[in-house]
């Protein structure tokens, strides 16, 4: 019997989410809501449903889908899990006590002290004084964080004292009672660790690694996320064994403080000289990072996520190829953009092997693709090696980008470590 899968958001994981199930044999059709105009290329329903409505995403569920994946973090944080669950109906994806380990880096920081779990020293600040009487204790360089959900622009490294107090003074005239976070800079190599889980059962994923500043050389503003790779072959054997004990003892802290459901881990891991530290936490599969973990694993995925949820530890088995994919921007991203001015989107004229991801696309009058801002288009290179793989995804960025910007050294840490 096919089934039908609902996917929660409109970006570029969703529709690697979405094509990953319409290649899986036990789904017959895959709606997104809500979805864009980009999807439809490939093969997939967009639903004119706000993630953030969800009487009527449960009422289109209860009509039409077997099972509900939730992509990006506002709705989980909003409930979104225990509205369906109230309703009986399947939803893969946290519950909104487990949400508040992304929402709440207080909350965060709060379970890895209780658990003893590695990370950076830390203290949250309420206030611009208390800010400043803090910031005393503190030496450059230091991160600032905003406590809430803020799509990946919440994260301000400061290299100065001069920089802290100009970036602090910003934020409190935003909102002078804004709790903060400030932590210790750590030095290291970042990895993305993610699992599929439920309860205390988990699948974990390859690490990957994704690039977060806009600009080549790790130049410029953080964003949402400007490419990806997994498998990351400059990590050992011994930090990706040491990455998975940190994730199954987030699972045993779970369990221990009886928060249980069922979704995706996100651990943001640096490995110091001290050894591994949890960067922050994630309740949701990571964007760019889903594009090139999924086209790794050869099970069917809805079979993958049912077996977790019916109480059972599925196994996966992964191709063996490197992924690595690159995210085109509006060129003025992540700044503000006039949204009455469109770029034009250059269609995809081969998607029986173009990985082509649609994002922040739209329709014009005449019906041809275009955006006002944002992450655009995601495209994923694979090869027998990462760098077969970078050049792929170059060369179909090439191909794709008009007038959309992206970096071309997505891959740089990994690529004197990688081995064929």
């Amino acid at each position: 019997m096919t089934q039908h899968v609902l996917i929660i958001g409109r970006g570029g994981r969703e529709a690697a989410l979405g094509i990953k199930f319409r290649d899986a044999p036990s789904v017959d059709r895959v709606y997104v809501a809500p979805g864009n105009p980009g999807m439809a290329l490939l093969g997939l329903t967009s639903v004119p449903i706000a993630e953030n409505d969800f009487e009527g995403l449960i009422a289109f569920a209860k009509d039409h889908i077997d099972l509900t994946v939730v992509g990006p973090e506002a709705p989980l944080v909003g409930g979104i899990v225990d509205a369906f669950e109230a309703a009986g109906l399947a939803i893969f994806g946290v519950n909104q006590q487990l949400a508040q380990l992304e929402a709440s880096k207080q909350f965060a920081k709060a379970f890895m002290a209780r658990h003893q779990l590695p990370t950076a020293a830390a203290v949250v600040v309420r206030s611009l004084r208390e800010a400043q009487t803090q910031l005393q204790q503190w030496q450059a360089p230091i991160v600032i964080k905003r406590d809430g959900l803020a799509g990946g622009k919440g994260v301000f490294v400061c290299q100065t004292m001069t920089q802290a107090q100009d970036r602090l003074h910003q934020l409190y005239a935003e909102d002078s009672a804004m709790p903060l976070v400030l932590e210790e800079y750590l030095v290291g190599q970042e990895a993305s660790v993610m699992a599929f889980f439920a309860d205390d059962r988990l699948v974990i994923l390859p690490l990957s690694q994704d690039y977060k500043r806009r600009f080549s050389g790790d130049a410029g503003p953080n964003t949402g996320g400007m490419g990806a790779i997994s498998p990351a072959p400059q990590f050992t054997s011994e930090e990706q064994a040491a990455a998975k004990r940190l994730m199954q003892a987030t699972v045993t802290g779970m369990m221990t403080d009886d928060m249980r459901g069922c979704g995706v881990i996100y651990m943001g891991l640096i490995f110091t000289a001290a050894g591994p530290k949890i960067l922050e936490y994630n309740m949701r599969l990571g964007d760019p990072e889903t594009q090139v973990l999924l086209p790794q694993i050869q099970e069917d995925l809805y079979t993958v996520l049912t077996t977790l949820m019916a109480g059972e530890t599925p196994r996966i088995t992964l191709n063996g190829r490197y992924y690595l994919t690159l995210v085109m921007v509006h060129p003025q991203y992540p700044g503000a953009t006039d949204r009455a001015v469109r770029v034009k989107i250059p269609e995809p004229k081969d998607l029986t092997s173009d990985i082509w991801l649609p994002a922040a696309v739209d329709v014009d009058e005449a019906h041809l693709l275009t955006s006002a801002g944002g992450r655009v288009v995601d495209v994923v290179g694979c090869g027998a090696t990462l760098r077969d793989a970078q050049l792929v995804a170059e060369q179909l960025a090439d191909q794709y980008a008009g007038e959309l910007a992206y970096r071309r050294d997505i891959g740089y840490h990994a690529f004197h470590m990688e081995h064929a």
